[in-house]
Parts: structure tokens; sequence; C-alpha cells
């Protein structure tokens, strides 16, 4: 049976158990099943090829021992298995006095994991179809790494979870043009379902790796941090499908909740790769952990100030940024200034409306930089809609092979009706506004709404920044009574 017929099928099977409502459970209830049978995969292939391996997880709670046998426990039997001893152990599963790194990402997918399902009999009808897919063939795995990316691409209508997923157009591309080499460390520090991380672990591995030694060397050079339970565990399964091992590196955490100066030398990273949250804000106290004149609660460009201090001298960025961001002011307008005279800002790719659609509108833009040297010029490159395209949706989303004109301009620069450069000067003398339209094809009209929409709102936080620091200082005035 085609793997795309048993992932629907098992999706049929869910939608007749009460306990899961909505595609964002469905998925949730998938991914520690498949995680538990890509694991056992994995470990199975050690065990051939090693005498002395042996599993972290008690022999009655590997997937082989309670899941394999398509006649094996059922019903209530199996509901009470998974519920009163499989979660409860894995949740709690001991790494030992040495960290050991596969029982490690195992009590890290379960820590905050649940069981939706209510029916027994239906779960084994689940498993029985998982247990049809062979994750040591290559022929099954790369297939199920297309129907992977369709389940990511559910999580879009999926609520919130939306914003979990970058076009794999976009991952790809930012990928090949930062161009992450054997042996630099790669983090993405707001990681969601692992797709940039999955392209620079495919990028490497195509370029670099030639050798086992090297192929150990990448296992050991990929980093992410992701601070939401569904996301988290999607990642650590994305990155068990693409041949990382022991993805120990994938942290289940947020980034912004540790004091930035804390994060020191050891610290550091080649590369970042990262789509970070926009639109939202942070908790109360998060900002405190950025410096005086830096603090905002607007997540995004929290994170554009952690890359600029996380990069090693010469490493190298590529982000996604909202339009907010660019012609922001306030704390934003102090980001942009530290970011073109701390890092050369070579390279704004501006991206048209509907990238990721349903999940949000707004314009979007990816941002190359490199740390330790003074942005002299700053390059733009308008990516067009392809030819009858007057946005993207579900049925016509942004393909790889649109980025192949941006790609044979990359290194052999030069201005087009799609590209055009500003120097630093102009920037500073326009208070680092990075919002600069396309000299080649004037706008007419007043603008288009959602920008404009958004420039308000932005406003609107810049505003509202100026009026709690006044208060502020009002306050310490009057000796604290406002």
């Amino acid at each position: 049976m085609a793997i795309s017929t048993v992932v629907k099928s098992i999706q049929d099977i869910m939608r007749k158990d009460v306990g899961v409502d909505g595609d964002a459970q469905r998925i949730g209830q998938l991914v520690w099943m498949i995680f538990l049978k890509i694991f056992d995969d994995k470990e199975q292939e050690a065990e051939l090829l090693s005498d002395n391996y042996k599993s972290p997880l008690p022999e009655k709670l590997r997937w082989c021992n309670w899941a394999a046998d398509p006649e094996g426990i059922t019903g209530d039997e199996l509901l009470e298995f998974v519920n009163n001893d499989l979660f409860p152990k894995l949740k709690n599963l001991n790494i030992g006095t040495n960290g050991n790194k596969r029982a490690f990402i195992v009590r890290s997918v379960f820590e905050d994991g649940y069981n939706y399902m209510k029916s027994g009999t239906l779960m084994r009808q689940v498993i029985n179809k998982i247990n049809e897919i062979d994750f040591n063939s290559s022929d099954d795995r790369h297939m199920f790494g297309d129907i992977y990316e369709k389940i990511l691409k559910d999580l879009q209508s999926a609520g919130n979870a939306g914003e979990y997923y970058t076009p794999r157009a976009v991952t790809q591309f930012m990928a090949d043009m930062v161009d992450p080499k054997l042996g630099e460390k790669v983090l993405d520090p707001a990681c969601g379902t692992g797709g940039f991380l999955t392209c620079a672990t495919l990028n490497m591995r195509n370029q670099y790796v030639k050798t086992p030694e090297d192929e150990k060397l990448l296992q050991n050079c990929i980093y992410g941090v992701e601070k939401k339970q569904l996301p988290h565990s999607l990642c650590m399964t994305n990155m068990l499908l693409h041949d990382v091992d022991v993805p120990a590196n994938i942290l289940h955490d947020n980034t912004l909740a540790r004091p930035l100066k804390s994060y020191g030398p050891k610290d550091r990273v080649d590369v970042v790769l990262t789509n970070p949250p926009f639109g939202g804000q942070e908790e109360d106290g998060i900002e405190s952990n950025f410096p005086t004149g830096l603090k905002t609660k607007e997540t995004a460009d929290l994170f554009l100030v952690f890359i600029m201090h996380i990069l090693k001298d010469g490493g190298r960025c590529g982000m996604v940024l909202p339009d907010g961001t660019l012609f922001g002011e306030g704390v934003k307008t102090r980001i942009k200034e530290k970011l073109l005279k701390e890092c050369n800002l070579h390279t704004i790719v501006r991206l048209p409306n509907g990238v990721f659609n349903p999940y949000t509108n707004i314009k979007t833009n990816l941002l190359f930089f490199t740390k330790g040297e003074k942005t002299k010029d700053v390059w733009f490159y308008e990516h067009p809609y392809p030819p009858g395209y007057k946005s993207y949706n579900k049925t016509n989303p942004m393909r790889v092979e649109e980025f192949d004109p941006e790609k044979a301009w990359w290194n052999n620069r030069d201005k087009n009706e799609f590209a055009w450069k500003t120097t630093f000067e102009e920037i500073e003398s326009g208070g680092y506004n990075l919002d600069i339209k396309n000299p080649y094809n004037p706008d007419d009209d007043l603008g288009d709404p959602d920008d404009l929409l958004a420039y308000y709102k932005c406003l609107l936080k810049d505003v509202a920044e100026v009026q709690d620091r006044l208060k502020a200082e009002l306050m310490k005035a009057l000796g604290g009574n406002a």
C-alpha cells in the first residue's frame, strides 16, 4: 500500500476517536507514535551494527515489544498501558549521571506530550497502519518525508500551530545562500518543526560529507531551540527522518528566557538560519534579559538582538522578518542602527504577499548579514510573483525554482528591474528606515492596505513604549506615586 494511503487511513481512523479534536490534536497524536516507531527502527539498525548497543528504554516500553505485533494488546488493556505505564515512564526516563543522549531526546519529546485517543481498539488500528512503514528502508523513509512535509503544511490550518511552518522554498533558498560548511555550528533559535535545520543538514551532507568521520562531525553541529511541545516533537521526528540519529542538541526551551549577557564565547555559533515568531509579544519580564535601550516585548526584534550577540565574528545569518521591523521606529530604530554598525547587512530579499498564507498575510523579508564588519551598501531584491499569480495559497504555494533568478544574481550583482542598492549613509540619514521601495517599479497608489495597517500597528506600539517610559520617569520623579 502507498505510504500516502497509509497516512490518510491513519487520519481517517483518528477522526472516529472522540478524544481527538481537530488537526492540531490529530497531528500531536500521530507525532509521538511515529517518533517511537522511527526511534525503534533506528535502534534495531544500531543493534545490527554494534554488539554493544543498549537501549535507553525499559524493554517492555520499546515499540517492538508492545506495538509491533498486529495481534498484540488492544482495547482497554492497550489504553491503560499507554496512559499509566508508557507515558509516565517516558516522561521521567532516567538519563543517568552521564546524560544518555538517546534517553534525553525521548524524555524531551514526551515531557509535555499527551495521548488524546480514548479508544484502545482504534489506537491498535493506527499502530498497525504505522507498522506498515519501514523507516530503515530508504524508499519508505524518503517517501514518508514527502508525506511529513504535507503533515507540516496541514499545521497551517490548525489554528496558531501554522506559525511553526516556513515554506520549504524559503528554507531551501536561505540555506543555499548562507551555505553552512562542515564543522560550523548551525543554530535555529526558534526552530519550530526543523525546516531550516533539515535543509542545512541536507546541504552539508550533499556538498561536504565524504567520509563516516565527516558525517559524525555533521551530526554534532546542528543546534535548535523550540519552546512549544508540539513543534519540538515534530522537529525531533523530522531530524530522525533526515538521519540525525541522536538530535540531542534540539532543546525544548525558550531562547529569550535567559539573560543575553549569560551567553558567552562558548555559546557563539557560525551560522544562524531562522524565522522567529513575529507579530506576538513576549511575557512580562523577558525584555529585562536585554540591554537598556534595546528592551521590547516584540518577539522578532528580541531575536534579532539575540542573533547579533550569539554570532561569532565572521558568522553569517539568514532570517525572516516582517515589514514592521524594516520601517518601525523607537526601539526598532536602535536595533537596526546596531545591526548596520556591527554587521554587514548585505542583502534584503523582499517577498510578496501571501508567502505564509493562510497563517498570515503580512509581507515578509529575508535578511542576510555577516557579523563583525560595518554595512557599506544594502542590496535589495524584490521577489516577483510567477507569471499569472496574484498571490500564493494552498494549491499554488511558493516553489523552490522561483528563487533561481536570485541565485544567478547573487554572486554577479547588478541593478535591474528587481534589484537595487542603497548606501549606509542614505539609510542613516533616513533614520534607519529599511523599508526602501523598488525605484524601478514606482507605486502610484496609496499603498497596500496590509502594509498600511502593519505600519499603523507598529506606530501604536512605539507610542505605547514611549508612554510607558514617560510614566516610569514621572513615577520616579514623584517618588513612586503617580
